[in-house]
């Protein structure tokens, strides 16, 4: 009885999709937590593409920003249930990122 060949997927190829830099950051987002760890830990908060990973975003916010990045938290968000008059619907779920820059980097986001 032989056994078939099973290929095995390389270390270095990406898990999710292959998104562009300007694909993965959506936006950033400006909020009074997000200012607040801006300036106190040189956070910053990104909307990201659902299916990025940690070391895309990583990527895509030093590509975009021309800065370097010392650690990526990511965060998925499931839609709240909403309702307008007799229908009733869900946002739509999001991922968001907290970006730390390392040393003296800024994002000028205004």
């Amino acid at each position: 009885m032989t056994k078939g060949v099973v290929s095995k997927k390389k270390a270095s190829e990406p898990k999710g999709p292959v998104l562009e830099s300007h694909q993965v950051v959506i936006r950033p987002l400006i909020t009074e937590k997000g200012t607040h760890l801006v300036e106190r830990y040189n956070t910053y908060l990104f909307q990201v593409h659902s299916q990025a990973t940690k070391s895309q975003i990583k990527k895509a916010v030093e590509s975009l920003f021309e800065v370097s990045v010392a650690n990526v938290r990511t965060i998925k968000r499931r839609g709240k249930p909403r309702r307008y008059k007799q229908h009733a619907s869900y946002r739509s779920d999001s991922k968001r990122a907290l970006v730390t820059l390392s040393g003296e980097d800024r994002i000028s986001l205004f």
